[in-house]
């Protein structure tokens, strides 16, 4: 896979000369818009993962089984694969304030409407608008957050709204669990919606109101179908690889490597203190290393899982190579959101719609594969078989490399 750019030269040397951005007029209130953004994302990725925790409460609350109830998930993650792309074309012209606000008022009015489900298809439906307004949200948002900033500091913009994702699993995922076995499950929903409230106001007054196409970050500075293509396929085998294993890690933990029932929170935590560690830590490596490639965490991905499986005993090993397949995980997410402002080769917006949209193939279609292989070679194998997934991306990725450099 080719470096990623920015360059100090070119197009985007040209825009960050010429096009003056919040950052160099007020850096409080960009850095302010980051923070409303990452809010916004918090909400989401908290109501995304939200009935994981309350699995059990939410079936016995509404008489549906433990994997109908499971399909609020997976039903939420394919509907951002189908609408991401449309929707955000049929955005495409509408100010990122207006937009990214009526996506907040989409969430709080769905969730408030599942805090209120008289049933299960009642939930359903609340949850599969609730995801339309994410599909169109995770696709305007980096790009949002990057258009704030000059080009050289496009990584730490990014990584400010992504950095909240692992932050709502270690935070919001564990607190909105606790409330809903406190006081159940319709509780957390009626909280969250109030922070949703919350992250309304917080970006009607704080990101700025202009165009889309204003923005340096409105189109790629280095057009490249190929490129932008070949990383979506690689994106797509990464997630799905990961996932074949990640979805089935606490029966990993407890049957295969012996972790008591009590320390598998623990280990979830260590998994999303390295997906957080990540983010954070890839955006500093952007910031001095602009042209980083994205092979490494690619390698360091394949190789944690194939660490799962050799040494899938060893409870205080697969607690470290958990961690570090999140890591990895959570470096090719920030790098290839980096790279679609540079390859995108036409508007960015529905450049990272398709990727947000090959990213949630890539979780719908995890699960699905890892169940195939519980079936036949066994709960073991599951993180083997997302190795090899992997493998396959690197082997797309480094395709890229060669076909670029014969080209």
């Amino acid at each position: 896979m080719e470096p990623l750019e920015p360059e100090g030269a070119g197009t985007v040397g040209e825009v960050s000369e010429t096009t003056e951005v919040l950052w160099q007029k007020r850096p409080l209130a960009a850095v302010g818009a980051i923070g409303a953004i990452g809010l916004s994302a918090f909400c989401f990725v908290t109501g995304e993962n939200l009935p994981v925790g309350l699995l059990p409460v939410i079936s016995a609350s509404l008489h549906s089984s433990l994997s109908a109830t499971g399909l609020l998930v997976t039903a939420y993650a394919l509907v951002s694969v189908v609408g991401s792309a449309p929707l955000t074309h049929l955005t495409r012209h509408i100010p990122r304030r207006y937009l990214l606000s009526a996506m907040l008022v989409v969430f709080v009015l769905t969730t408030l409407g599942a805090a209120g489900s008289p049933g299960y298809w009642w939930l359903m439906a609340a949850r599969i608008v609730t995801a339309l307004a994410q599909a169109v949200f995770w696709s305007v948002a980096p790009v949002t957050a990057a258009g704030l900033f000059p080009p050289e500091k496009r990584g730490h913009a990014v990584a400010g709204v992504l950095a909240n994702a692992p932050l709502a699993i270690l935070l919001g995922v564990p607190a909105t669990t606790w409330l809903g076995q406190q006081a159940g499950w319709r509780v957390p929903l009626v909280v969250l919606s109030g922070l949703g409230v919350v992250g309304i106001a917080a970006v009607a007054v704080l990101v700025p109101t202009s165009k889309p196409s204003d923005s340096h970050a409105a189109a790629g500075s280095k057009p490249d179908a190929r490129r932008y293509w070949t990383g979506a396929v690689t994106m797509v085998l990464v997630v799905s690889g990961t996932f074949t294993a990640y979805t089935y890690i606490s029966a990993f933990l407890t049957k295969v490597s012996g972790v008591p029932e009590s320390d598998v929170p623990a280990v979830l935590l260590l998994s999303g203190l390295g997906s957080l560690v990540g983010v954070v830590g890839t955006a500093i490596l952007l910031n001095r290393r602009p042209k980083m490639g994205a092979i490494w965490p690619v390698c360091l991905l394949a190789l944690s899982l194939f660490g799962l499986y050799v040494f899938a005993t060893t409870g205080a090993a697969v607690a470290g190579l958990q961690a570090l397949e999140s890591f990895g995980l959570s470096s090719v997410d920030i790098l290839f959101l980096t790279r679609i402002l540079v390859v995108a080769p036409r508007s960015t917006d529905i450049a990272s719609a398709w990727y947000s949209a090959s990213f949630n193939a890539g979780i719908a279609s995890g699960p699905v594969i890892g169940g195939l292989v519980l079936s036949g070679l066994g709960l073991r194998s599951t993180p083997l078989v997302g190795g090899l997934l992997a493998v396959v991306a690197l082997g797309v990725a480094l395709s890229e490399r060669f076909t670029g450099a014969k080209r």
